[in-house]
C-alpha cells in the first residue's frame, strides 16, 4: 500500500541526505564490468565526494587506476580478490582496501553478489608529509575504543591517524540504548551506511528512523545524533574529511 501512495523514508534537503534502498537506481559507471552500481552520493547532491554500493556478479570486476583520487573499499557482503602492482589480496566480509592516487587496481569477484561500499575522492597534498601507500586490512583486526569513555559505544578507526591521510573511515558500534554523548556540530562532511540494527539519527532539526542498508549524508555543520534502538547492537559506517586547513 505505501509504494501504491508514493511513501519511502527518503529525505533529501539542503544540509543532509537520508536514502533508503527503496529508492536506489542503478549507474552505468566506468570501470565496472558485470556489476549494479548505485551512486548514493556525489558532487551532484552536493557532497565533495562520492559513495558508491557496488554489487559483482559471478564474472564482475572492477579495474583501472585511481588517478588524481584516492579510493576506500570496504567488503560488505561475499569474497573476491584484489590485484595491486605488488601483491593479489584476498578479499571477505569486513575487508577493506585503502588505495592512494594513482594506483592501478582490480578487484574480482569469487562468487555471486560481492557487495562493496565505495568512497571515492580527490587527494589533497600536504607538503613534507610523505607517499601514502595502499592498505588492505579486516575490521577483526581493529579493536573498537569507547567513545568519549562510553564501553557501549564503541569506535573502530580504520585508516592510520596520520596527517599524510585527508580522509577517515571508521566503524561506530552502539549497544541497543547508547547513543552519541551530545548532538555534534562540526565542518567534517559524513557519508555513512547502515550496517546493522537500527536507530533514530537527528539530521539538521530532524529526527528519521533508520535501520540496517541506509545511506546518509552529513554537510559540514548538520547537526548530528544517534541513539541505538531494538535489541541488538546497531552499527555504521562512515568517512569524514580531515588533516586540511579550512582555507
Amino acid at each position: 500500500m505505501s509504494d501504491l501512495f508514493g511513501f519511502t523514508r527518503t529525505v533529501v534537503r539542503l544540509r543532509y541526505a537520508l536514502l533508503t534502498p527503496d529508492g536506489f537506481v542503478p549507474s552505468a559507471v566506468p570501470g565496472w564490468k558485470s556489476a549494479v552500481v548505485i551512486v548514493n552520493i556525489s558532487p551532484a547532491l552536493g557532497a565533495r565526494f562520492t559513495q558508491l554500493h557496488v554489487t559483482l556478479a559471478a564474472d564482475g570486476a572492477g579495474e583501472g587506476n585511481t588517478g588524481a583520487n584516492q579510493y576506500f573499499v570496504y567488503v560488505i557482503e561475499g569474497s573476491g580478490t584484489v590485484t595491486l602492482p605488488d601483491k593479489r589480496h584476498r578479499l571477505e566480509s569486513g575487508s577493506y582496501i585503502y588505495l592512494p592516487p594513482g594506483t592501478d587496481m582490480q578487484i574480482k569477484s569469487s562468487g555471486a553478489n560481492l557487495r562493496l561500499l565505495v568512497f571515492q575522492k580527490r587527494f589533497e597534498p600536504l607538503p613534507g608529509a610523505g607517499k601514502l601507500a595502499a592498505i588492505v586490512g579486516h575490521e577483526r583486526e581493529v579493536k573498537g575504543q569507547p567513545f568519549l569513555g562510553n564501553e557501549d559505544a564503541r569506535l573502530q578507526v580504520l585508516l592510520p591517524d596520520q596527517p599524510a591521510f585527508d580522509l577517515a573511515v571508521n566503524i561506530f558500534t552502539y549497544q541497543p540504548g547508547a547513543t552519541l554523548p551530545f548532538v555534534e556540530t562540526h565542518i567534517m562532511e559524513h557519508g555513512l551506511l547502515m550496517l546493522k540494527g537500527q536507530g533514530v539519527y537527528r539530521l539538521d532539526n530532524d529526527w528519521h528512523p533508520v535501520q540496517a542498508g541506509d545511506v546518509i549524508w552529513m554537510a559540514p555543520y548538520c547537526p548530528q545524533w544517534f541513539v541505538a534502538m531494538g535489541k541488538t547492537p546497531a552499527s555504521y559506517i562512515y568517512y569524514k574529511d580531515v588533516n586540511r586547513d579550512p582555507m
